[in-house]
């Protein structure tokens, strides 16, 4: 084949292959299969479409050949298990691999070394932390697939940044610390030396591989800044947002930071930009992705809420929701323990006790604070690190203050006078008479 087919023909020519994907979407959503049986059953239906589609063509034709085509549609059936065990190696060796790691992570400890030299790297800086972790998951996704890489990143990473921020009261959900992991993660396929889709694109287009990695990898550096908003902006992960407004304008300030973003760090947005003008859109891309750092400049971003009032608040708290509380205390190995948790509560049934009863804890009042007497075991509080001992100090609740999406309108119009000034430059150059 010299030349690719056309498009049309060759979508409507596969469209019946998306039955299995229907059957295994009905089998999860609407029968409420497990994910094994349900792709049992997509699995069976696309193999009833293989053996029975050139059977099926042949009669609607009239061809009457349906025995040959009913053999032709077996040795298609045979072929693509074939090519489907080909291909299912590659994943099989990876993903034992991934185990591997996983089992040596759970057995030798190896997971809380790399806690603790993350956290001896970073000196107890949030930014520094998030960036060793960063390039120690690139170099841990290095030539690994998706599903393998995915794996090996969350087991050993996804931990560091949910104990070390927890220390530094940063509290994010874990799929806003997996999606941080998995995309540096992910960016090992574009940095060299092992850059295996460089090499790729390097083969298609003939040209040296380190250098159309490293290429590959500048461009992709100009997107390295959305796993960071993942965790300081949760929204952008549609979390916490409150109707299609607000909806709305998260996603179309993004779009609009990310563009802005590029813009600054290629040195042209409408013209070539100056280097004041560069400082301007960091800023400016800077406040539209994370609109709450100059909001907690102005007011805290939480109230903390102790004794009794601390008491109430856990008793009142909606059904199957979460409470950030702060816990003391000393760890069975000797450490000193401050952080910060984001609990979640059982159903609203009972008082403080029932309700943080419900998550694994068993605790009793002690002035203002709560001791930790029992810890479930294998309880959401026993995962999240609270030990028989440790004290909840405090819960914390949102304070009451503005929207941070105010701080939008100074930075859209900075945006403004940027575009402005460089539509006056660009008439100018072009001879036409300046603007008064």
């Amino acid at each position: 084949m010299f030349e690719l087919p056309e498009t049309g023909p060759t979508v409507r020519s596969g469209l019946h292959y998306l039955l299995s994907v229907v059957v295994l979407v009905w089998c999860l959503m609407v029968e409420q299969l497990s994910p094994g049986l349900s792709a049992f059953w997509a699995t069976m239906f696309m193999i009833f479409i293989m053996v029975t589609q050139k059977p099926i063509l042949a009669a609607l034709r009239g061809s009457g050949a349906l025995g040959t085509a009913f053999k032709a549609g077996v040795r298609d059936l045979i072929d693509g298990l074939v090519t489907g065990a080909r291909n299912m190696i590659g994943i099989g060796v990876a993903t034992a691999a991934a185990g591997i790691i996983v089992g040596t992570v759970s057995l030798t400890g190896v997971g809380l070394v790399m806690t603790e030299i993350v956290e001896l790297l970073s000196g107890g800086n949030l930014m520094l932390m998030l960036i060793l972790v960063a390039v120690i998951s690139l170099i841990l996704g290095m030539g690994l697939p998706t599903t393998a890489n995915y794996i090996v990143v969350s087991t050993l990473m996804a931990p560091v940044v949910v104990e070390l921020g927890a220390q530094s009261g940063l509290i994010v959900p874990l799929i806003a610390v997996h999606m941080f992991v998995f995309y540096f993660g992910l960016m090992a396929d574009v940095t060299p030396p092992v850059g295996l889709a460089s090499f790729a694109a390097a083969a298609i287009a003939k040209h040296d591989p380190i250098k159309v990695g490293i290429t590959a990898f500048y461009y992709s550096m100009r997107t390295a800044i959305l796993p960071f908003l993942f965790i300081f902006n949760t929204q952008l992960l549609l979390i916490g947002l409150t109707g299609p407004i607000h909806t709305v304008i998260t996603i179309g300030t993004a779009i609009i930071a990310m563009l802005v973003f590029a813009a600054a760090t290629q040195g042209y947005f409408l013209t070539k930009t100056r280097w004041w003008e560069t400082l301007a859109l960091l800023l400016v891309c800077f406040t539209l992705f994370r609109p709450g750092f100059w909001m907690d400049m102005v007011y805290p971003p939480f109230d903390e809420v102790r004794g009794q009032a601390m008491q109430q608040e856990i008793a009142d708290a909606p059904a199957n929701t979460g409470k950030r509380i702060w816990i003391e205390g000393i760890s069975l190995e000797g450490n000193d323990v401050r952080k910060g948790v984001l609990l979640p509560l059982g159903a609203k049934e009972g008082d403080y006790r029932q309700r943080l009863a419900d998550a694994g804890v068993t605790v009793m009042p002690d002035g203002d604070e709560l001791m930790v007497v029992g810890v479930r075991f294998g309880s959401v509080a026993e995962k999240l690190g609270l030990e028989q001992g440790f004290r909840i100090k405090a819960i914390e609740l949102p304070a009451a203050r503005p929207a941070k999406e105010w701080f939008f309108v100074p930075a859209l119009a900075l945006l403004a006078l940027v575009m402005w000034l460089q539509a006056l430059r660009m008439r100018r150059g072009r001879g036409a008479p300046a603007l008064a």
